[in-house]
């Protein structure tokens, strides 16, 4: 029996059913929580952008979805599902969510693109949710990441990725995009990375 001042690490069934109570009107406040850490879950977010837990995937795209509004990456740089009363530890490979689709509105320097992730974010490439390209140092290619909320970030999945790379234009040195009166780098007209 454990003592009063020890603490059970919840499942996953604990833990969706309190994001669901918490997220009823919205994404829950996971910002304003602070409970105790639980220990570690054995989930994962893969690189692909799918959802594992005791190493088996996540079929229910709404249990997915459910999860991702109470995951918190922290300062430790270790992602975290967090309630109100509960906070246990996951692990990411790369980034939790994939950027799956882009939308262009407008054209040129007034143009906004709009992603959409795999657990269907929506939101525009601005000064909130800016965009970085991490260039591999072993193989040189660019992995492109959009910032989704928070420390959460999206990776650019391959398809959205050449998209995004047709609709560039050149400034300056760099190859990039505008969007929302903002020109995002994607990198150097040299191959190298932008600043």
């Amino acid at each position: 029996m454990a003592s009063s001042d020890q603490v059970q690490a919840p499942d996953a069934q604990g833990l969706a059913a309190a994001a669901k109570a918490a997220g009823k009107r919205g994404l829950p406040p996971i910002h304003l929580w602070n409970p105790p850490f639980c220990g570690d879950m054995d989930m994962e977010i893969r690189r692909d952008g799918s959802w594992h837990y005791l190493k088996s995937p996540i079929g229910r795209a709404a249990l997915v979805r459910l999860f991702s509004t109470i995951l918190r990456r922290e300062d430790d740089d270790h992602y975290y599902l967090v309630t109100p009363v509960e906070k246990v530890r996951i692990r990411v490979a790369d980034a939790p969510f994939l950027a799956v689709a882009a939308e262009v509105e407008g054209a040129g320097q007034g143009q906004a693109i709009r992603f959409r992730t795999n657990v269907d974010d929506e939101f525009t490439l601005d000064a909130e949710h800016p965009l970085r390209v991490a260039i591999d140092p072993a193989t040189g290619e660019p992995a492109p990441y959009v910032l989704v909320r928070g420390r959460l970030e999206a990776l650019i999945n391959r398809p959205v990725f050449y998209q995004l790379v047709d609709l560039a234009v050149e400034q300056g040195e760099d190859l990039g995009l505008w969007s929302a009166g903002r020109f995002w780098p994607l990198g150097r007209l040299d191959g190298g990375a932008s600043a």
